[in-house]
């Protein structure tokens, strides 16, 4: 029993090894030693030729791992106050600039939202001689419950109102576009 098992594990090593080859593989040469067998014919050595084909064997059944390139995540997905900062008010600052209005200041802070009083994160923007708004969100979250307050220059804001409740994606040309829609609505920043 125990020269089976040893006689079992000579073969199991010699397979392993490409040191034998079975006698149907003898008569169907692969493609790949076709190949290195005709850029070996100049060669005077058959066993050189015979390790270049083992060689190019173990190199053809290696797996290379393929990686995908990595999408990068939209700016929506990107943490709150880095859309913020980076993105959405930038694109503000530019769109508002494009009509030919001069923002003397925008920022971000946790504060006290304007009227209704409670502390949330608010874009406080002051349009020159133009207008000013608060843009709330009641989370450091975009999705979250959002709502706007506008005045004139030097007022104090008296309506807030809720913004883009009904939508289920928010993106940062949506916002752009509801907070411009909302000031030209009020005729702040252009003619209706």
């Amino acid at each position: 029993m125990e020269e089976n098992l040893d006689k079992n594990n000579v073969v199991n090593k010699e397979l392993s090894d490409n040191t034998t080859k079975p006698d149907y593989e003898e008569l169907k040469e692969p493609k790949s030693e076709k190949v290195i067998n005709k850029d070996t014919k100049n060669s005077n050595s058959e066993s050189n030729s015979a390790s270049k084909v083992l060689i190019k064997n173990e190199i053809d059944t290696t797996a290379k791992p393929i990686t995908k390139p990595k999408k990068e995540l939209p700016v929506e997905k990107k943490p709150f106050q880095e859309f913020i900062n980076i993105h959405l008010i930038p694109a503000l600052i530019e769109e508002i600039n494009q009509r030919g209005l001069e923002i003397k200041n925008i920022n971000l802070s946790n504060t006290i939202r304007p009227i209704a009083g409670d502390k949330c994160w608010v874009i406080n923007c002051e349009i020159k001689d133009t207008c000013n708004f608060w843009l709330s969100f009641e989370k450091d979250d975009i999705s979250s419950l959002k709502s706007i307050s506008l005045s004139k220059p030097n007022q104090q804001p008296s309506i807030i109102e809720s913004f883009l409740i009904d939508e289920k994606r928010i993106t940062l040309k949506l916002i752009i576009s509801r907070v411009l829609q909302r000031l030209n609505g009020q005729k702040l920043i252009g003619v209706n």
